[in-house]
């Protein structure tokens, strides 16, 4: 870095910098917000061998000077003003930038709108930098592709153990990027454990909302009924300032109509001091069993000290943990969300998933690494959601995941939520469309991170939010990974 101003800033305190303690140097004019945008791009030009941005904006630069000057003359939008933010591959943005999913068949695709989560970052004065790299598809193309994986972007790795630790998908960009300070905070998509899965594997606090609090439009799908956007931050009170500004009605998406908490500020759940008075439920059948000595280790001190501080810790057995789950309502809710998103792009050769699949037989050689069978089953539905094993598979998800799932070991154990570790449990809420947090839980001897994850039933977010802080503040345990 030329700048040395820039430079000592950049190696005496942006690493692991909060948005409370960048506002602060922003108000104070030691920095501005076109010096945050430089110096991360500094750091992603120098320091990105795990492979997590996958593009820049090139109009950051220009907004973030355009946002120093409102902060002079008008003041802050609020928390997120002038703070660069990364976003996920899947989520459209009106700019000079892609939305490709990790796919070559979209990799020159320009969305023709703001999706709404990039409109309310814009909105809330955030700085969109960048694309991050993902699981291509958001890990519903194949089978045995690893986590991180693109055919456009290639293989994302984990910063603190790049090749060794699995990076965790299919949001990996957003996870290794932040996990590394390529930005200050980033938004990932989860279907079944996308935001839980990276961000517990890379130390960060990932939240996955229930289905409903974040807009869906204008991000590239897998299916209607688990979709959503999500933060995901290094600390808690990142990810509940970058909640605020996502959480919002949205007029084209009538799930978010169901969204009790639009006018809600959730930093006002960040005063928790302990856990007095929580009462959690240990899911160790099944999730605890296959966990290594390593994990295990960790875990148990976790759960210690959420009984230090104060909860009531009960071991529970969710009645469905043993159901035989199948990803079938994502096979048939694939083919008419991805064919509906396709049809709102700008002319050319892909306009439904037929149109993928053969692009990919076509270009092989650069897309077919791990082969296509996820798609080529999403094919042979008809694509009207009338087949019956759509329409069981969909009943039976629900009722399995919420009756005897969640709220059945909610309400038999007076509960007020579930541990469970990493994103080991992220299926069960996934299909009932429920909200989790995670929160770094520590690390193994050789080093890999692990998340302590709490769920809850729907719009429970006020109260996971309040466990999840109290349990940070009462272990901080994130350390930075070397790079």
């Amino acid at each position: 870095m030329q700048n040395p101003r820039l430079q000592k800033l950049h190696d005496d305190w942006l690493v692991e910098a909060t948005i409370d303690e960048i506002r602060e140097k922003l108000a104070s004019g030691e920095v501005s917000s076109k010096d945050l945008v430089l110096m991360y791009l500094y750091r992603i030009a120098n320091f990105d061998h795990i492979n997590s941005v996958l593009e820049i904006n090139p109009d950051a630069l220009h907004i973030a000077e355009f946002l120093d000057l409102e902060r002079m003359f008008k003041g802050t939008r609020g928390p997120l003003h002038g703070i660069p933010v990364l976003v996920k591959d899947n989520i459209d943005t009106n700019d000079k930038m892609h939305t490709s999913a990790g796919s070559l068949a979209l990799q020159h695709s320009v969305a023709l709108k703001d999706s709404f989560v990039a409109k309310q970052l814009r909105d809330a004065g955030a700085i969109i930098l960048g694309k991050t790299n993902m699981t291509e598809w958001a890990n519903f193309m194949t089978t045995g592709m690893p986590s991180g994986y693109s055919s456009r972007g290639g293989q994302v790795l984990n910063p603190y153990g790049q090749g060794t630790f699995d990076v965790g998908g299919s949001s990996s960009g957003s996870g290794a990027a932040i996990a590394a300070n390529f930005a200050v905070v980033a938004v990932g998509t989860e279907t079944s454990g996308s935001i839980l899965s990276p961000a517990s594997q890379n130390s960060l606090v990932g939240i996955k909302p229930t289905v409903g609090l974040v807009s869906r439009s204008g991000i590239i799908p897998i299916a209607f009924s688990q979709d959503t956007a999500g933060p995901m931050a290094r600390t808690v009170k990142d990810a509940v300032y970058l909640l605020n500004a996502l959480n919002a009605v949205d007029e084209a998406d009538v799930i978010t109509k169901t969204n009790p908490f639009e006018d809600i500020d959730f930093t006002d759940f960040l005063s928790q001091k302990d856990l007095t008075g929580v009462r959690i439920g240990i899911a160790r059948e099944t999730y605890f069993d296959s966990l290594t000595e390593g994990k295990l280790e960790v875990m148990n001190t976790a759960i210690n000290k959420l009984q230090e501080l104060g909860a009531e810790v009960v071991d529970v057995t969710i009645p469905s943990t043993k159901e035989k789950w199948s990803y079938d309502v994502l096979t048939y809710e694939f083919k008419v969300a991805l064919n509906s998103y396709l049809n709102t792009l700008r002319p050319g050769k892909i306009h439904s998933l037929a149109d993928v699949i053969q692009f990919n037989h076509a270009h092989g050689d650069k897309t077919l690494k791990y082969g296509q069978k996820l798609l080529e089953e999403a094919e042979e539905t008809t694509g009207t959601l009338t087949e019956k094993e759509y329409v069981n598979a969909r009943e039976h998800d629900i009722y399995m995941s919420t009756e005897q799932g969640i709220d059945f070991t909610l309400n038999e154990h007076n509960l007020d939520a579930i541990v469970f570790p990493n994103n080991y449990g992220a299926g069960i809420p996934a299909k009932a469309g429920y909200p989790s947090i995670t929160v770094p839980a520590g690390y193994t001897v050789e080093g890999e991170p692990v998340g302590i994850t709490f769920t809850s039933t729907a719009y429970s977010e006020p109260r996971l939010i309040e466990i999840a802080f109290a349990y940070e503040q009462g272990s901080k345990l994130r350390k930075a990974p070397e790079l």
